[in-house]
C-alpha cells in the first residue's frame, strides 16, 4: 500500500471541491491549481494550498498542461493527483507522466486509458466479453467513401461518434446520404478540437433509445463490483441534462442483464478504480447494446452515491492507495451486500439561456440564494453573490441532487429546490429544468434520448419576474441620476409613512352606496336619489383634488394604503371619484404605473362604495376624438374593472359627441351621469351665449338619451353661489334626473355654491377631504358635513372617522410637496381668465417646463384673450388644453392674441388647437370664428359633423399583435385599450416596466428621490412577500462613467451599477436658428422630438409636415414655411431640443 498524504486535483470548480472534501475526511492535505482567469474561483480557497498554473490568456491550456502540472506537483511534494472529469481525466499521457514522476494517478492504469479511450477498441472489448454492441464500423472511417459504404450497409439513420472522447462532442445523427459529407466533416472537426483526434466511427442509430450506465468500482487486486445503474436519457444534443437512479421502469431482468454485462466488460478489461459502462436500451425492442466505457468519475456520480450510500470519490482515493474492496474501510467486498434505497435525481444548473438556444451567459452574479432542506444535496463551484461567471469554462453553476423514497417524491424535492433558487445577474436554465422535472413523461419515467427534442412545451417559460433586482435598478438610477419628475424641484418634505386610521380590519365592510346599486339596478337606484332628503357627498381626493392641486401626481401606493379604511370608515359617501380624466395617461406617462391595476386593486379593497370616473365622451380619457369602437371598448373594460358611475361630458357641450359614450355606459350596466359643463355667468344678462335656457335645453337633451343622473360640471369654479342656486333649481324643475353638482374653490366661494345648489335641488355635491380641499380643488368635505349638521341637508356622516382620514391625507400631501403649485390663497382673477381648476396646476407645470414660470400672469392674461379669440368656448379638457397650448405658444413667441390674425408670421400651431378649430373635437355653440379657423387650420380638412363618424373603426386585431410584441406575451384587452388611446405613452410605460418592474409598490418618497443613506424601505411586492431594502452607499465614479450603488436586500449585500449621466463632460450643442434667415427651421418650443417626416435632400412644399415635438403632453407639428429642398435635418425621434434650436435647414436656391 502507498500512503497519500498530499493530493492535488488537476481540475477546477465543482469537481475539485468535491474531491477536496473526501480527501479532507481521509486526512489528506489538498492542493488546488488555478488558471489566471480562475484566480477568484472558489475551489482555489477550498484547498489547503493553491498554485497558479499556466499563463494569463490561456485558461483552457493551463488545465491541459501536463508537464506544468506534474512539475508543480513534484515541486510541492504531492503524493497523488486526481484528474476529476473532463480536461485530462481520460488522458493516458497524463497518467503515464504521473507514474514516471512517482506520483499516484487516481484513476485506471495507463493501459486501460489507452484501450478504453478508443471507442472502436472498446467495442472489440465488449465483443470479447460477450456483450451485444450496436452494428457499426469496427474502426474509425478514413474517407467519405468508406463512411457512405458503411452507412448504407447499416441503413440510415446512423450515428457518427468521436472515437477518442465523450460528453456528446463529435456526435451527429445522419438521416440520409446527402447529409453525411457535411456532418462527417463537422464531427471530425469537433472531435479534433475536443480530443485532438479526427477519428470518427459509425454505428446504427436507435430512434427511441434510453441511455443507461452502470457504475463500476475495481481495486488493483482483481476485485470488481457495480453500484447499479443510472438513467441518463434526458439529453440535449447528446449531452446529459438530468440523471436518475435507479433507472425507472427497467424490469429486474433487464437491470440484472445490464449490470452483469458491465461486470463482464470490467473483468475482461481487468478494470480498476471508478468507471462507467454505458448502454443504449431500445425502448421498442427491449434490447440493450454496449456504447462505451468512461474510465473516470462522472458528473452524475452523485445520484449513485445517494441511493447506495457509497462515497465514490473516497473509494477512488482508497483504491489508488492500494486498498482492497474487501477492506473494512471500503466495505464493498460482497456484491450481494450492496443495495439501493429509494431514488435520486440530479439536475445541472448552468448559466445558459434556454430561450436563446442555451447560449452561455456571462457576467457578475449580483444575487445568489441557494436551496436546501429534506433530501437535497448541492455540489457547487463558484456560486455566490458577487462571483463572476467567465466565458472560458463550462457553464455549470451547481449540481442539484435530490433523494427520496420514490422517483415522484424525489422529483417533488428537486422541483421545490429549483424554485427556491434565486440567481440574478446571469441567466440560468432553472426555468427549463423546472418544466422538465414536472413533465408527466418525466414523472412517469418514460423519457428517451429524444425527449427534449420532441417536447417543445419544455420551452414554454413563465415570464421572469426578477422583481427585487429590477426595483433596485430603478432605485439606483433614481439615486444617481434623479427621477425626471423631480427635475428642478425642492426635496420631499416628509419621508415618514402616513399613519393609517385604526379600524377593525376583520369586520366585513358595512353596506354602502354600491351595495344599494347592486340591489336596485341603475334605474331604480337613480330614482331613489331624487327623493333622498339628506345631502350626498362624493369624495374627489383620489382624482380631481390631486389633479387640481398637484398636477395629477398622486400615486396608487398612497390610495391603496388608505382604501381599506375608506371601506370601513366612509361607507356613507355617495361615491369616490378615483379614476379617469388626466389620471389615466399620467399614471403611465409620469408615475410609470398601470391605471387598470389602480382601479382593480382599489375595487378589491372598497367593495361597498360607488366608484366614479370622468369620461370625456368621444375623447374617452384622451385629448382627441377616437373611433367609436375604442370608446365603447374602453367603457366596457372600465365597467368590468370596477367603475360604477361614468360622468360623461363633452368639452363643447355638444350632445351628438356624447351619444356613443352614453349608450356604451348604458350597455355596461353602470350609472350614466350625463353632464352640462358650466361657463359664463347665468346671473349676468350681458353674457347671453350660455344662458339658463341654454343649460335647461341641454339637460333635456341628455335626459332624452337615457342618462340616469345629471351633473353640473363647473370645472373652473365660475358658478357663483347664487348662480348655482338658480341653475340647480331650474334644472330640478325642468328635468326628472337627480342632480350632482361639481365645482372648484379657486375663488374661495365654492362651499357657498355647493350649499346653494343643494338647497335648490342638487342631490349630490363633490368635495375633497380637508387637506386636499380649497384653492383649485373642491370645497372642504369635512366643512360641508359640519355646515349641514342639524339642517334638512344633514349628510348624517360621522365626522370623527372622516377626521381620522384627513390626518392620513395631511401627511400624504407632504410626500408631494415638490408638486405644490405655490398658490397661497383664493384668487378672484379666476373670473377673468376662467381657467379650469384641474388645468391650473397642469398649465403651470407646462409653463415651468417651457421656462415661463416668471411670466405666469402673462400666461393667464393670454389664456383669457385666447378664449375670446376662439369665440368664448366651453373650456374643459381637451378644449381647455387647446386654449392653454395656444396661450403658451403666443407667450413663448412674444405675441398677443390680438396680433395672431394680423401677423403673417408662420407659426407651428399645437395639434390640440388645430384639432379644436378643424372640428375634430366637435362643434361649439355658434361655431368658431372663420378667420381664426383659416389662420390655424390652413389647408387641412374641416369636419362639420360628429368626428367619430369620420373615423374608421380601430383594428383591434392589429393592436393585439402590436401590444403582444411590446409586452412579450399575449396582450390583455385592457392593455389593448391603453395602446389604442395612448400608443406611445403605453409603449414607454411597458418598456419602463420591463426594465424596472412594478415601481408602484415603492413608497412615494423613495419613488421620487430614492432612499436616503441608511434608510430602510419595506416594499410589499405581493401579499406575504416583503422586501427590506437599505441604501448603504454610492460609490465613486468609475472610468467607464458608471457608479456602483450598494444596498442591503433582506439583509444581504447587493450592488447595482448605473451610468452617471451627470458625468458627461460635454454635450454637443445644436446651433440656434437665425430668426431672420428663412433657410433656418427652429424648434418652436423646448421639448422632445416625436416624429421626423423628412430627411436631408427631400423637397418640400409650404405646409408639408417637417416634424412633431412634445413638451409636457403638448404635441406640436412644425410645417414647412416655404417650398424648397432641405439640406440638413439635425434631429431624430427622441432628441431633446430647446426653444429656437436649429432642427433643419433649407439649401441655398
Amino acid at each position: 500500500m502507498q500512503s497519500i498524504q498530499k493530493l492535488l486535483v488537476a481540475n477546477r470548480s465543482e469537481i475539485a471541491i468535491r474531491v477536496f472534501r473526501s480527501a479532507h475526511e481521509l486526512g489528506m492535505r489538498t492542493v488546488a491549481i488555478y488558471a489566471h482567469e480562475d484566480r477568484f474561483s472558489l475551489h482555489r480557497f477550498k484547498a489547503d494550498e493553491a498554485y497558479l498554473i499556466g499563463r494569463a490568456g490561456e485558461p483552457l491550456r493551463s488545465y491541459l498542461d501536463i508537464a506544468g502540472i506534474v512539475a508543480l506537483a513534484k515541486e510541492h511534494n504531492v503524493d497523488a493527483i486526481h484528474p476529476g472529469y473532463g480536461f485530462l481525466s481520460e488522458n493516458a499521457e497524463f497518467a503515464r507522466a504521473c507514474n514516471e514522476a512517482g506520483i499516484i494517478f487516481v484513476g485506471p492504469r495507463v493501459e486501460l486509458l489507452e484501450n478504453l479511450g478508443d471507442k472502436t477498441a472498446a467495442r472489440e472489448l465488449a465483443v470479447q466479453a460477450g456483450v451485444p454492441i450496436l452494428a457499426g464500423s469496427s474502426r474509425a472511417v478514413e474517407s467519405i467513401e468508406e463512411a457512405i459504404g458503411t452507412a448504407e450497409e447499416l441503413g440510415f439513420p446512423v450515428m457518427l461518434k468521436a472515437a477518442h472522447g465523450g460528453g456528446g462532442r463529435g456526435m451527429r445523427i445522419v438521416r440520409n446520404k446527402e447529409e453525411l459529407p457535411t456532418e462527417l466533416e463537422s464531427a471530425q472537426r469537433e472531435s479534433k478540437t475536443a480530443f485532438g483526434s479526427t477519428s470518427v466511427f459509425i454505428e446504427k442509430f436507435i430512434e427511441r433509445a434510453r441511455h443507461i450506465e452502470v457504475q463500476l468500482l475495481g481495486d488493483t487486486h482483481g476485485n470488481l463490483v457495480h453500484l447499479f445503474e443510472r438513467d441518463c436519457s434526458v439529453q440535449r444534443r447528446h449531452q446529459k441534462v438530468v440523471e436518475v437512479a435507479p433507472a425507472p421502469n427497467l424490469s429486474p431482468a433487464m437491470r440484472n442483464q445490464i449490470c452483469d454485462a458491465a461486470i463482464a466488460i470490467g473483468q475482461t478489461a481487468r478494470y480498476e478504480n471508478a468507471g462507467t459502462v454505458e448502454f443504449l436500451v431500445d425502448a421498442d425492442a427491449d434490447q440493450f447494446y454496449f456504447i462505451e466505457v468512461n474510465p473516470r468519475i462522472q458528473v452524475e456520480h452523485t445520484v449513485t452515491e445517494e441511493i447506495t450510500g457509497v462515497d465514490i470519490v473516497r473509494r477512488q482515493l482508497q483504491i489508488a492507495a492500494g486498498k482492497r474492496l474487501t477492506d473494512p474501510d471500503i466495505g464493498l467486498g460482497d456484491q450481494k451486500a450492496i443495495h439501493t434505497m429509494g431514488a435520486a435525481i440530479q439536475c445541472r444548473v448552468t448559466t445558459e439561456d434556454p430561450e436563446n438556444r442555451f447560449l452561455p451567459d456571462y457576467g457578475r452574479i449580483t444575487a445568489y440564494r441557494s436551496a436546501s432542506g429534506m433530501g437535497i444535496r448541492l455540489d457547487a463551484g463558484t456560486a455566490f453573490s458577487g462571483a463572476v461567471v467567465t466565458p472560458y469554462f463550462d457553464s455549470l453553476l451547481v449540481k442539484v441532487t435530490a433523494r427520496g423514497l420514490s422517483h415522484v417524491e424525489t422529483a417533488g424535492h428537486i422541483e421545490r429546490c429549483l424554485q427556491e433558487f434565486r440567481v440574478r445577474g446571469v441567466k440560468t436554465n432553472i426555468p427549463f429544468l423546472i418544466n422538465l422535472v414536472t413533465h408527466p413523461e418525466f414523472l412517469a419515467g418514460n423519457c428517451t434520448t429524444r425527449f427534449i427534442d420532441e417536447t417543445p412545451s419544455l420551452f414554454d417559460f413563465p415570464m421572469r419576474q426578477d422583481r427585487a433586482t429590477r426595483l433596485l435598478s430603478f432605485l439606483a438610477e433614481t439615486i444617481v441620476n434623479g427621477n425626471p419628475l423631480m427635475k428642478n424641484r425642492q426635496p420631499v418634505v416628509r419621508r415618514n409613512p402616513a399613519s393609517i386610521p385604526n379600524f377593525d380590519s376583520q369586520q366585513a365592510p358595512p353596506s354602502g352606496s354600491r351595495t344599494k346599486l347592486l340591489e336596485l339596478g341603475p334605474e331604480r337606484f337613480a330614482q331613489s336619489l331624487r327623493s333622498h332628503k339628506e345631502l350626498l357627498l362624493t369624495d374627489t381626493t383620489m382624482r380631481d383634488a390631486h389633479q387640481s392641486l398637484l398636477a395629477t401626481r398622486m400615486r396608487s401606493y398612497d390610495m391603496l394604503a388608505i382604501a381599506d379604511a375608506y371601506a370601513q370608515l366612509a361607507s356613507g359617501l355617495f361615491s369616490i371619484e378615483m379614476w379617469g380624466g388626466a389620471t389615466f395617461d399620467t399614471a403611465m406617462r409620469f408615475l410609470k404605473e398601470c391605471p387598470w391595476e389602480r382601479l382593480t386593486r382599489l375595487r378589491e379593497k372598497v367593495p361597498n362604495i360607488l366608484f366614479q370616473m370622468l369620461l370625456r365622451a368621444s375623447n374617452a380619457v384622451g385629448y382627441t376624438n377616437y373611433p367609436d369602437n375604442v370608446v365603447q371598448g374602453f367603457v366596457k373594460e372600465s365597467a368590468s374593472a370596477g367603475i360604477d358611475v361614468f360622468r360623461v361630458f363633452d368639452p363643447l357641450n355638444w350632445v351628438p359627441n356624447m351619444e356613443v359614450a352614453i349608450a356604451a355606459v348604458q350597455d355596461s350596466g353602470a350609472l350614466c351621469e350625463a353632464t352640462v359643463c358650466y361657463t359664463g355667468d347665468v346671473l349676468d344678462p350681458k353674457r347671453d351665449k350660455y344662458t339658463l335656457k341654454y343649460y335647461v335645453n341641454l339637460a333635456k337633451e341628455l335626459e332624452k338619451r337615457g342618462a340616469h343622473l345629471l351633473a353640473i360640471k363647473d370645472m373652473a369654479g365660475l358658478c357663483k353661489p347664487f348662480a348655482a342656486g338658480r341653475l340647480a333649481k331650474a334644472l330640478h324643475d325642468e328635468v326628472s334626473l337627480p342632480i350632482h353638482f361639481h365645482t372648484h374653490d379657486t375663488s374661495g366661494a365654492a362651499l357657498a355654491s355647493c350649499l346653494e345648489a343643494a338647497r335648490n335641488g342638487a342631490s349630490i355635491v363633490d368635495a375633497a377631504m380637508a387637506p386636499f380641499a380649497g384653492l383649485t380643488s373642491q370645497p372642504n368635505l369635512n366643512a360641508i358635513v359640519e355646515a349641514t349638521r342639524n339642517t334638512e341637508l344633514d349628510t348624517t356622516l360621522n365626522p370623527e372617522p372622516l377626521r381620522q382620514l384627513t390626518h392620513y391625507w395631511a401627511a400624504v400631501r407632504e410626500h408631494y410637496s415638490p408638486f405644490e403649485c405655490g398658490m397661497k390663497a383664493p384668487d378672484a382673477d379666476l373670473y377673468l381668465h376662467e381657467m379650469p381648476g384641474g388645468q391650473f396646476t397642469n398649465l403651470l407645470e407646462q409653463a415651468r417646463a417651457l421656462g415661463l414660470a416668471d411670466r405666469w400672469e402673462d400666461v393667464c392674461r393670454t389664456y383669457a384673450d385666447v378664449n375670446q379669440l376662439l369665440g368664448d368656448i366651453v373650456k374643459v379638457t381637451p378644449t381647455s388644453k387647446a386654449v392653454g397650448d395656444l396661450a403658451l405658444l403666443l407667450v413663448t413667441n412674444e405675441m398677443k392674441a390680438s396680433e395672431l390674425l394680423e401677423s403673417n408670421r408662420e407659426l407651428a400651431f399645437p395639434e390640440s388647437v388645430v384639432d379644436l378649430l378643424s372640428g375634430r373635437m366637435g362643434q361649439s355653440p355658434g361655431g368658431f370664428p372663420p378667420k381664426v379657423v383659416a389662420r390655424v387650420v390652413r389647408n387641412q380638412t374641416l369636419i362639420a359633423g360628429r368626428p367619430g363618424a369620420t373615423l374608421a373603426p380601430a383594428d383591434t386585431q392589429k393592436a393585439m399583435t402590436e401590444v403582444t410584441s411590446i409586452v412579450g406575451r399575449e396582450a390583455t384587452s385592457r392593455e389593448i385599450s391603453s395602446w389604442l388611446l395612448y400608443s406611445r405613452v403605453f409603449r414607454e410605460f411597458a418598456e419602463h416596466r420591463a426594465t424596472y418592474g412594478d415601481v408602484a409598490v415603492l413608497p412615494t418618497p423613495a419613488f421620487l428621490e430614492g432612499p436616503k443613506q441608511g434608510e430602510e424601505l419595506f416594499v410589499d411586492i405581493e401579499p406575504g412577500k416583503t422586501l427590506v431594502i437599505r441604501l448603504l452607499t454610492v460609490g465613486e465614479p468609475h472610468a467607464d462613467g458608471t457608479r456602483t450603488v450598494f444596498f442591503e436586500l433582506n439583509g444581504q449585500p447587493r450592488s447595482v451599477s448605473v451610468i452617471d449621466r451627470t458625468l458627461e463632460s460635454s454635450v454637443q450643442q445644436r446651433p440656434k436658428a437665425d430668426v431672420g434667415n428663412p433657410r433656418d427651421i427652429g424648434a418652436p418650443m423646448p421639448g422632445l422630438i416625436v416624429t421626423v417626416a423628412v430627411k436631408s435632400g427631400d423637397t418640400v412644399k409650404k405646409g408639408d409636415k417637417i416634424l412633431s415635438l412634445e413638451a409636457m403632453k403638448m404635441e406640436t407639428t412644425v410645417y414647412a414655411e416655404q417650398n424648397g429642398t432641405l439640406c440638413e435635418v439635425l434631429v431624430s425621434p427622441g432628441t431633446p431640443v430647446e426653444a429656437g434650436e436649429l432642427v433643419a435647414r433649407y439649401a441655398d436656391e
